[in-house]
């Protein structure tokens, strides 16, 4: 009996040690813009300008240096996140000029992958929110895909309300939560 709970303590242990090493970090960025006056929100990651440069430029995907170029294309695609309004998956103009930048950039640079990650505000049912970042995050791929953007190079990962920016029960908060944010590989 003793050599049975032996094996045991020790088959928990390698599960754990194994578990817990296999997560890859994904850098996550804000559009400070839509930040500005709601608390809770953080803004590391962010230069003085407020423009986010947290794992832009790692080598592989030249991102950073597309963004340090300046102009309004720099400008966009520093914005990794895009908004909804409540209840949908259409873009509105704003967006649809960021994943225009974001296509473009892709177009350019064949090699790099995206994640497209949908969320949702806490409205609704965990289902219907892991429905609708979906739908989110095919809608950007979908615009995407028109502009020249190869589907097998993009990722769709619904996530619904599990993984709020913005805590709080009010209109900004919910704002915040109902993005898809663009994450390169």
């Amino acid at each position: 009996m003793r050599n049975v709970s032996s094996y045991v303590v020790v088959l928990f242990l390698s599960v754990a040690i194994v578990g817990c090493g296999g997560r890859k970090a994904v850098d996550r960025d804000i559009d400070v813009d839509a930040v500005d006056g709601v608390g809770g929100v953080s803004t590391s990651g962010l230069d003085g300008s407020g423009t986010s440069t947290s794992g832009l430029d790692d080598g592989t995907t030249g991102i950073g240096n597309a963004i340090g170029a300046g102009g309004p294309e720099g400008e966009l695609l520093s914005k990794r996140v895009v908004y909804f309004d409540y209840n949908s998956s259409l873009l509105t103009l704003e967006s649809e000029a960021i994943v225009q930048a974001h296509a473009d950039f892709l177009a350019n640079n064949p090699g790099v992958q995206i994640i497209l990650e949908g969320h949702a505000d806490e409205r609704g049912t965990r289902e219907y929110n892991l429905a609708l970042g979906e739908d989110r995050a095919k809608s950007v791929a979908q615009v995407m895909e028109a502009l020249s953007v190869s589907g097998g190079r993009i990722q769709n990962v619904s996530y619904g309300e599990e993984r709020p920016v913005a805590l709080g029960y009010d209109e900004a908060a919910f704002a915040l939560n109902r993005r898809v944010e663009i994450l390169y590989q």
